[in-house]
């Protein structure tokens, strides 16, 4: 008899010792997960877990040296990288350095994606052929260039944005030069700059 109340004294002080293990186990388990999602992202720009402020934060320095040397207002830069990249978000974006859906033709590092496009008078899903940077300064850097040089066949086609004093006159021109399908893009640019007060970072 004292043998078999031994036995299940045995049985219940393993119990805890059960439940001990399986929540380590546990623990473990989650910790390695959190490890794996980190992994790679480690050495890079977070651009994932940036506010909206830090977001702006790291891109506003370079848009105003852009605008130093090239004459394009930071707000229009600004406004159109939160845009067109969804605050550094988007796929593109965040895991090409792609913020404007700039295209890549020939042989540049280039990635396929699917995109919306206004063809028509209606929106329409097609696939895209998309530069590939290392960084979004290098983003930025072509983003102001193509203003700059214009395009193989125009190449004065974004010469009103760089020589436009303000931001709604600039994304007046952008639209005006065609540079996005959606028929309200220069507003969508004009609100996100007011929402932002974007506008406090163009040189006078």
């Amino acid at each position: 008899m004292p043998k078999k109340i031994g036995q299940r004294r045995k049985s219940k002080a393993s119990i805890p010792l059960i439940f001990a293990g399986i929540l380590v186990i546990g623990l473990a388990f989650v910790f390695s997960l959190q490890r794996l999602s980190n992994f790679g992202n480690e050495s890079g720009q977070p651009e994932e877990t940036l506010t909206h402020q830090a977001f702006i934060d790291q891109l506003a320095p370079h848009a105003q040296e852009l605008q130093q040397g090239y004459g394009v207002l930071p707000s229009i830069i600004l406004g159109q990288a939160i845009l067109e990249s969804n605050w550094g978000q988007s796929q593109l974006a965040s895991q090409y350095k792609n913020l404007f859906g700039i295209k890549a033709s020939g042989n540049q590092p280039k990635v396929s994606l699917e995109t919306k496009e206004y063809v028509n008078e209606q929106w329409v899903t097609i696939q895209g052929d998309f530069k590939v940077y290392h960084s979004w300064d290098e983003s930025l850097d072509d983003h102001t260039m193509l203003f700059v040089k214009g395009t193989n066949w125009d190449p004065q086609l974004y010469a009103n944005v760089l020589t436009a004093t303000d931001y709604k006159a600039a994304a007046q021109a952008l639209q005006t030069a065609g540079y996005a399908t959606d028929p309200d893009y220069a507003n969508k640019i004009i609100s996100v700059i007011e929402t932002y007060n974007l506008g406090q970072y163009d040189h006078p």
